[in-house]
């Protein structure tokens, strides 16, 4: 017991931890808690999940899955949908088909499979799966399209590909019986139809259930959790496999239900999901046998790279040949499709089933599974990066700050901004409000920044901050508690004073002060009346912090601090960055500067 406590406890570290140095370094998650799990398991022998967990390792993985196949159908919203110009309705359609077929030639011609297992081990392939896409695109810069189709083919396609080996093995099964290959697939089909429905007659139920106060608050996301789970064990008992069909039918058609108890368990389902992927890929990657691998072939190497440069490539091109999908966003969404947990837990089941059969290739699957997660994940989590910016379907390469509410002071923030090369949006819901900003060139977004709308026509990934600087403190507050769970609340700002106090509002409810000493629309007014302006300082070897602050009059506030990487940073209340040589340092002063001396007026760094 205590043994498996500890394994449990670092399995969560490795996961995490790798998690955060991808976050650090820029480098792709999945590869590190691939890494990291081979070192723990075949290479060091810390972690051994089939002793540590026995029988119990398989459910435990498979329920993992299905909660993050439910997760990513949580975020795939149709309205989304219809921006990928029918992309992902034809890799579904043309793509799964075509890539079982070109798949299955390359494992049967190029592998030297038997034609059974060869069939099998293709359908297993069509698949992406999210545990892996979404690690990749959380990390890389990818454009709003591409990005789209990626993440619903990755979804979409998962429960595919395990339903595609269920009828090649149930056909394999029940034609030494007799049984057709029509009558398998009507049969499946008619499971897979019927998973849906429980997937989305549980989803209904939900959104009935929980609007009316029938299931407590603190009780909403152990029960949606426990939905989940019996969702997909339902399926399962009904045909195996179908589950994962009928978690993600459910979770598509809970985010497109549109109720506000879901927003409550939003945190919850996105933080379980981190824990869940980084759990079952250190799994994953431990359970490697290094005796498999030893019986990995040379032929095997050209089935990876036919995968890899010809049935992906191809099974992409055809299936959006003659769309509206520019060919750029083709050729990247042709390269990157990594396999993840789905394609190695689902060739170890059937690997067992084809040995019971007496089919002798069964057994490599195993092997060939594993070789194509490590290697996919590798070339596609390494290169998307360069390959996105190689064909220009990048997202801003610079991330910027979004500013709502239109007025003179923000205005006159925003074009100091940009002076500095920074991406700057303003929001307001007023037109007029925005007409000045409009007059001087500053891009702006016409619309209520709180409207459900927002989410389909602002795409808050090219922010790295926002700030609230409507002259209604209270609204601040509101737009930064709402924006803190998906920009960070580290990096959401208000206007308003932080002081402490009954009256003072909790962090919890407000973004970060603006300004050390937390300044108010009322003092921003009156300073703007007496003629204070915004001044920039760059920083230097010769000219430091000290120097800076020595050319601002005493009374001058120090706003932000940009970063050569183009990192803004505020001074708060709470927080004061150091400034390094070639950062600079944007300050709000009055109009009287003290006159700098001598030695600073020859610095490149002196205020400006």
């Amino acid at each position: 017991m205590q043994q498996q406590a500890l394994i449990i406890a670092l399995i969560g570290v490795l996961g995490i931890g790798a998690q955060w140095i991808a976050w650090r370094t820029g480098w792709p998650a999945i590869a590190l808690m691939l890494v990291a799990g081979i070192f723990a398991g075949p290479v060091t022998g810390l972690i051994d999940p089939h002793a540590a967990f026995g029988p119990l390792l398989e459910p435990a993985i498979s329920i993992a899955v299905a909660v993050i196949l439910f997760e990513g159908g949580l975020s795939l919203n149709f309205r989304e949908l219809r921006k990928t110009e029918g992309a992902v309705t034809r890799l579904a359609l043309i793509g799964i088909p075509v890539g079982w077929v070109l798949g299955t030639l390359a494992c049967y011609y190029i592998a030297g499979l038997v034609w059974p297992v060869a069939i099998l081990f293709a359908g297993i392939m069509v698949v992406t799966g999210p545990t892996v896409v979404l690690p990749l695109l959380r990390q890389s810069n990818v454009a709003a399209r591409p990005r789209a189709i990626l993440k619903w083919e990755a979804i979409v396609n998962d429960p595919f590909g395990a339903l595609c080996a269920v009828i090649t093995y149930e056909y394999l099964r029940r034609s030494e019986a007799g049984g057709s290959l029509g009558g398998v697939i009507v049969s499946l089909l008619a499971a897979a139809v019927l998973a849906g429905l429980i997937g989305y007659i549980v989803a209904r139920a939900i959104a009935w259930i929980f609007p009316r106060g029938h299931v407590p608050e603190y009780l909403k996301a152990p029960v949606l959790l426990v939905a989940v789970i019996g969702t997909f064990v339902l399926s399962n008992l009904i045909q195996q496999e179908t589950g994962l069909l009928a978690v993600t039918v459910m979770g598509v058609a809970l985010a497109n239900m549109r109720f506000d108890s879901l927003r409550d368990v939003h945190s919850f389902k996105e933080n379980i999901t981190v824990l869940l992927i980084s759990g079952v890929f250190v799994l994953l990657s431990a359970q490697l046998d290094l005796e498999v691998l030893q019986r990995f072939e040379w032929r095997f190497a050209g089935l990876l790279v036919a995968l890899l440069l010809f049935v992906r490539p191809a099974t992409v091109l055809l299936s959006l040949a003659f769309s509206r999908v520019p060919w750029n966003e083709r050729l990247l969404i042709a390269w990157i499709a990594p396999r993840g947990v789905v394609a190695v837990a689902v060739s170890g089941l059937f690997a067992l089933r084809l040995d019971h059969l007496g089919y002798s290739d069964g057994d490599i699957l195993v092997t060939l599974s594993f070789a194509v997660v490590v290697t996919t994940i590798i070339a596609h989590g390494f290169s998307i990066r360069t390959v996105a910016r190689w064909l220009k379907v990048t997202g801003a390469s610079d991330k910027g700050l979004l500013i709502v509410g239109s007025t003179n002071w923000s205005l006159e923030l925003a074009e100091h901004l940009r002076s500095l090369e920074v991406p700057v949006l303003v929001s307001d819901s007023s037109w007029q409000r925005l007409a000045p900003a409009r007059q001087r060139g500053i891009p702006t977004y016409h619309g209520e920044i709180l409207a459900e709308a927002t989410e389909d026509q602002l795409e808050l990934d090219q922010f790295q901050v926002l700030a609230a600087t409507s002259e209604n403190e209270a609204y601040n507050a509101l737009v930064c508690s709402e924006f803190a769970p998906e920009i960070g609340r580290d990096s959401v700002y208000q206007l308003g004073d932080a002081s402490e106090g009954p009256r003072a509002l909790p962090e919890t409810l407000r973004g970060r002060a603006l300004f050390a000493s937390g300044l108010g629309v009322e003092e921003i007014t009156e300073r703007e009346r007496a003629g204070w302006s915004f001044r920039k300082t760059r920083i230097s070897e010769q000219f430091d912090f000290a120097d800076a602050k020595a050319v601002l009059p005493d009374d001058a506030d120090m706003l932000l601090l940009l970063r050569k990487n183009g990192t803004l940073r505020f001074f708060t209340h709470a927080s004061r960055p150091t400034p390094q040589p070639g950062d600079v340092i944007v300050s709000y002063a009055p109009p009287r500067v003290r006159e700098p001396d001598a030695r600073t007026e020859n610095q490149k760094g002196e205020d400006r």
